[in-house]
């Protein structure tokens, strides 16, 4: 979809259309104090809805059921395709199995070798449910650093906030140092931020590259995120290892990186979240 002042800047209509959405709940809890059946509330909910759909066309525009892609190969030889479905997009440009995907998360709030899943949350109708699998550090960092090595780039969730210097592109515990301006130490752990809301998943980015020791222990890693090239290295941020184990908090690998051991673990009964619990962020968002 083309860019719009609404959705360059969705503050302003963000506001306006939370104040709709909270006058919509009202008007479904007072038909159904007056005893409105299953039926009626998911009739009066449609047309709600339907309503809802409108006004966000008159701000972001009608979404496109075909587009034109351009793009410029690596030689500078400009292309257009077009126009082309979704679908089709998918299945010439894309054509990844997303079955082949794992989501990996380190919460350790929650019991570890677990399976998780969101309450409520679900964007594509009839799509699979959002699930989780809490592994230990040692896990995380061994599938990314194997998908690495296999010429895949990682995504991930982060509390991209913290601990941030941002025209640096660093991601550093040492980059303030806060104890010696006020002669304290912030000392919740990983657990104790998730429990208390001191930290959450806030932003994704990429994982391209790590640098390894003559051990294979990962110091810094080399992220691309989707700031511009004026912040880091013309786009390019890096994560001190430490920082990795303190906010960051969910990868994304491919199942072929993972042991069979962890993969059992996948066919288990999700625990379901709440759709407030701190790691339930990015995929509300």
């Amino acid at each position: 979809m083309p860019e719009t002042a609404n959705s360059n800047d969705s503050d302003p209509m963000n506001t306006l259309f939370a104040s709709k959405l909270r006058e919509y709940a009202k008007v479904l809890r007072d038909i159904n104090e007056k005893r409105a059946s299953a039926t009626e509330l998911r009739e009066k909910k449609g047309e709600l809805m339907e309503e809802f759909y409108r006004l966000l066309c008159i701000n972001l525009g009608i979404p496109p059921e075909t587009f034109y892609w351009e793009w410029r190969d690596k030689d500078g030889v400009f292309h257009r395709r077009g126009n082309i479905t979704p679908v089709q997009f998918y299945n010439e440009y894309v054509g990844i199995e997303l079955d082949d995907f794992v989501s990996l998360i380190n919460a350790p709030n929650k019991a570890f070798n677990k399976v998780y899943t969101v309450q409520y949350v679900g964007n594509v109708v009839g799509g699979q449910d959002t699930r989780y699998l809490n592994v230990d550090l040692k896990t995380m960092k061994k599938a990314a650093i194997d998908m690495i090595k296999g010429n895949h780039a990682v995504w991930f969730g982060c509390d991209v906030a913290k601990m941030l210097q941002t025209d640096l592109g660093a991601m550093d515990l040492s980059i303030y140092d806060y104890e010696s301006v006020y002669g304290t130490k912030f000392q919740l752990d990983k657990a104790a931020r998730l429990d208390y809301g001191d930290s959450e998943m806030t932003h994704a980015m990429v994982i391209t590259g790590v640098d390894l020791d003559e051990h294979g222990t990962p110091s810094k890693w080399r992220v691309e995120n989707s700031w511009g090239a004026a912040i880091g290295d013309q786009g390019y941020m890096y994560m001190i290892d430490e920082w990795f184990d303190e906010y960051l908090y969910e990868v994304v690998v491919r199942k072929e990186y993972l042991s069979p051991e962890v993969l059992k673990i996948l066919d288990t009964e999700p625990v379901v979240l709440s759709l407030w619990d701190p790691m339930c962020s990015l995929a509300r968002n």
